[in-house]
């Protein structure tokens, strides 16, 4: 008798779903875009740094979509976090079709006054480590021949710079650029990456990075992180190189990239 209780017979392979990898995944876009991937028949591989946040979501997610769920508390912020994980995720098995760099943090306020140590742990996350996970993910999904990679920049990331968020710009900025340029090398090898950009959103970052009373957040309107990941999952379904979620949003993006850029610099000082 074989595996499925008929007699004789070949039994067909149960189809592999595609697996999804989201960082900073227990809340916010990262949660919402893992519940996006679930509901478009991906299993999910979920990171973040706290394991009881991150089981809860797992669970919901089970409940709601019934993909399977693996979870991993790592935390991305440290050196040696992306190799702990890129090793742990094939020691387990699993084949990642699908790679989301989410996780990140930021920080607003005087270059110079700020702590050296968050600054320091913000660009290790933001732009080292999310440049290592991009690295060790994306070898494997080229020499398979397939593959998606959504990484979350931002849409500061359009401008020339912006006074009393120096850093935290400049960190976006590299992800936008990056991604373009991966977009454009990874051409024809089956393998996209695409940039998502969203702007003022309502998530527990705008107390984090408190940035509740910028210009940013006072006057533009904020979009839900379930609008933000809807359309990044469409974007990377798509195979796009970015997604700027927001009429107004795409306009702002548009103003950013014009010459001269020392005009938008000055757009985003006051809104900063």
């Amino acid at each position: 008798m074989n595996r499925n209780g008929r007699r004789g017979g070949a039994v067909e392979p149960h189809p592999r779903r595609p697996t999804a990898l989201i960082t900073g995944a227990s809340g916010g876009i990262g949660l919402a875009l893992a519940g996006e991937f679930a509901r478009g028949g991906n299993d999910l591989v979920l990171v973040a740094r706290r394991a009881e946040a991150l089981e809860q979501a797992a669970g919901k997610l089970r409940e709601a979509t019934g993909v399977e769920v693996t979870t991993y508390a790592v935390d991305l912020s440290t050196s040696n976090g992306p190799v702990d994980l890129f090793h742990e995720v094939g020691g387990a098995g699993i084949a990642l079709d699908v790679l989301v760099n989410n996780a990140g943090t930021g920080d607003h306020g005087a270059f110079v006054e700020s702590d050296f140590e968050r600054q320091r742990e913000m660009l290790q996350l933001n732009v080292v480590n999310l440049t290592t996970l991009t690295r060790l993910f994306l070898e494997p999904m080229v020499a398979r021949g397939s593959g998606r990679i959504l990484n979350v920049a931002s849409l500061v990331g359009y401008f020339a710079g912006g006074p009393g968020w120096a850093a935290y710009v400049a960190s976006k900025g590299y992800v936008l650029s990056l991604s373009r340029g991966l977009a454009a090398e990874l051409k024809g090898t089956g393998v996209t990456v695409t940039a998502l950009a969203p702007g003022a959103t309502s998530t527990d970052f705008v107390r984090a990075a408190g940035v509740g009373e910028t210009g940013i957040y006072r006057w533009l309107p904020r979009l839900s992180a379930e609008e933000v990941a809807r359309a990044g999952y469409r974007a990377a379904m798509r195979g796009q190189v970015a997604a700027i979620p927001g009429t107004v949003n795409k306009v702002l993006a548009f103003l950013g990239e014009l010459p001269p850029r020392g005009i938008a610099q000055r757009a985003f000082s006051a809104l900063s």
